[in-house]
């Protein structure tokens, strides 16, 4: 019997080296994706954030002219306008250089 299911064992070794070789890209990206910074505002520049590729907040910058404690709801747009940015972009990020990987792969 040669091989498994009809493949050679060149042809598995080979199969098996792509596969490592595509998870270490991956990991490369993913390294790569974790240590860049988003940068988004709201507000035309009222609200500013900074937020890593792990998702994770790392700045909050808020003019004080938008501080207005009769109109509370208007601030929380803001930041959460700019938080969804920055999540926007880093999904554009991991969609660039993961194109074809299915969702949980990466």
């Amino acid at each position: 019997m040669a091989g498994f299911n009809g493949f050679g064992g060149a042809n598995m070794q080979n199969l098996l080296k792509q596969a490592q070789k595509m998870q270490e890209q991956i990991q490369r990206d993913r390294e790569e994706l974790e240590n860049t910074t988003f940068y988004a505002n709201a507000g035309g520049g009222m609200v500013e954030i900074e937020m890593n590729g792990k998702r994770e907040l790392t700045s909050v910058k808020i003019k004080p002219e938008v501080v207005d404690p009769e109109d509370v709801e208007m601030l929380e747009d803001l930041i959460m306008a700019s938080i969804n940015d920055a999540n926007r972009q880093i999904d554009e990020k991991l969609a660039e250089i993961t194109p074809g990987l299915p969702g949980g792969m990466f």
